[in-house]
């Protein structure tokens, strides 16, 4: 007979380990942390992160919470192009599939857009504005001037444009 080997299972309960105590020494240490080579304040996602955030309280004060950046991205992205694609109004406005559907899911809901079936490939649906959609674009276009200009109001004319000059380069 071959002998088996068996484990056998601790039936005490684990031990938390005891912290060890913190010396003076370790302590200054922890207190002044070294000259870090990233700083996240001088970073362009942060930065951009910062102005988004700006961007989006300015337009949340003064379009209120009937319309996200995105719908009206969407909104004004068709009042453009005229009726167009689901998948193509993503691409447009920078939506990824999932988001751009739930944002015309939304639009539809509140009678703004409606879909129908493309006539030169019954298989697509296209998003279209509806009157109401198109009222509503209308009526918030000038608003959303108006927030655009005052996201850039502590630049200059010059330094307006150039910004929007560089961050078209990066896109």
């Amino acid at each position: 007979m071959a002998k088996t080997a068996t484990l056998k299972r601790s039936t005490k309960a684990p031990t938390k380990a005891t912290p060890k105590p913190v010396t003076k020494a370790a302590g200054k240490a922890a207190a002044k942390p070294a000259k870090a080579n990233y700083v996240l304040d001088d970073q362009i996602g942060f930065i951009l992160r910062q102005v988004w955030q700006r961007h989006t309280m300015i337009f949340a004060r003064d379009i209120g919470s009937n319309l996200t950046p995105t719908q009206w991205a969407a909104l004004s992205k068709l009042v453009e192009t005229g009726p167009c694609s689901q998948n193509q109004l993503g691409r447009l406005t920078a939506m990824d599939v999932a988001t751009i559907k739930g944002v015309i899911d939304r639009l539809t809901a509140r009678g703004l857009t409606e879909t129908s079936a493309d006539p030169q490939d019954g298989r697509r649906l296209l998003v279209s504005l509806t009157r109401a959609g198109q009222q509503l674009a209308e009526k918030t276009a000038p608003l959303a001037l108006a927030i655009s200009k005052e996201t850039l109001a502590p630049l200059d004319a010059k330094e307006r444009e150039t910004l929007l000059s560089l961050l078209s380069r990066l896109r």
